[in-house]
């Protein structure tokens, strides 16, 4: 995409002035960093950062039909919780299983759901959200353009917040709150405790400028990407997306089976039923080589499966990542990956690769 047609965050201003690269992703230029990826890891893993992620969709789900509506889209099974709580689930392909995004999804009142998907994903995820929705008489409303979303993580998060905005600071992880007027969710994506902050448009620099005056360090997509491969986490376009479902990532749990249906359900029975020809896989070099995404994994020599992603673990000192391995490969294979035509030496693990907060 040019810079024309690139998406920019509300924040855009307090990005380039505090000195943020800014990078394309998924349709909106975004800091990559402001200095140091691996300053910004580590004061997540040791401290606290605040992320803008306002390239995320927002999309409100509302209306009497809207849990039934969201309940016949979307794989997991939103009575688990309640109002008052947020949920991690799929969106599949109606013909083959595959991920079409990976959502969060907040219900805030009884008939309000705000569902947060993927920057990338967020036009046919609010596509497939209007269908349901219509049929349920529900309606849909796309606010992605008016408001930030904000991601402070790390174990002093919630001590840092405290001073300035101490309601946020008492949502529970997986819970949803309010203080004042800026809408909360106990989630993230770096296995660090924290919250997320869906502030309106118009307050959104005061309240960045609040965050960074409490100690909260900004920190860019390069860091919030080595966090989330730390922790094993998958990416949408890496270890989800056309061709992955649910039961290959390693992520039936997201599965409601017990519920009437869910788009793609047929064909997820059907690959359950057979058994997946693949799944995700850690793995967990000796030195610190870096895996990246398409190198092919060895096993006994022979290619076995291929990289999804991967990267130098900054808290280890050592390559990590994921890839997709025959279904059996258990923990502790030995594995060579061909980097570049060099071999790295490893072995599988199960994720995570760290033991973050959580």
């Amino acid at each position: 995409m040019t810079d024309a047609t690139l998406r920019h965050s509300l924040l855009d201003d307090r990005h380039r002035a505090a000195g943020g690269r800014m990078v394309p992703f998924g349709g909106w230029d975004m800091p990559l960093r402001y200095g140091s990826v691996l300053e910004e890891h580590m004061a997540c893993r040791q401290g606290a950062v605040v992320f803008d992620v306002s390239h995320l969709g927002s999309v409100w789900v509302r209306g009497e039909g809207a849990l039934a509506a969201l309940q016949g889209l979307l794989t997991n099974d939103l009575t688990k919780i309640g109002p008052g709580g947020s949920q991690y689930t799929h969106l599949l392909s109606a013909e083959d299983a595959s991920v079409v995004d990976d959502i969060i999804v907040w219900w805030v009142t009884d008939v309000d759901f705000l569902v947060i998907p993927n920057a990338s994903n967020t036009a046919p995820a609010r596509a497939a959200l209007a269908t349901a929705a219509a049929a349920e008489r529900a309606t849909v409303e796309d606010v992605t353009g008016s408001r930030s979303l904000l991601a402070v993580q790390g174990p002093e998060a919630r001590a840092r917040l405290s001073t300035v905005f101490p309601d946020a600071a008492k949502v529970a992880r997986l819970d949803v709150g309010w203080d004042g007027d800026i809408l909360v969710g106990g989630t993230g994506y770096t296995g660090e405790d924290g919250v997320e902050l869906f502030v309106r448009a118009g307050r959104e620099g005061e309240v960045w400028d609040a965050l960074v005056n409490a100690g909260i360090t900004p920190a860019g997509l390069g860091a919030r990407d080595t966090l989330r491969l730390e922790m094993g986490y998958p990416l949408h376009g890496h270890e989800l997306g056309p061709g992955i479902t649910p039961l290959q990532a390693g992520l039936g749990w997201v599965v409601g089976w017990d519920k009437p249906g869910f788009q793609g359900r047929a064909a997820l029975a059907a690959e359950k039923a057979q058994g997946v020809s693949r799944r995700l896989t850690g793995v967990l070099l000796e030195d610190r080589q870096l895996p990246r995404d398409g190198c092919t994994v060895l096993i006994d020599g022979e290619p076995a499966g291929t990289v999804t992603s991967g990267n130098l673990s900054p808290v280890l000192g050592r390559g990590v990542a994921l890839a997709f391995l025959p279904p059996k490969t258990p923990p502790g294979t030995v594995v060579q990956v061909d980097i570049r035509g060099r071999t790295a030496t490893g072995q599988t693990v199960k994720p995570p690769f760290v033991k973050g907060g959580l």
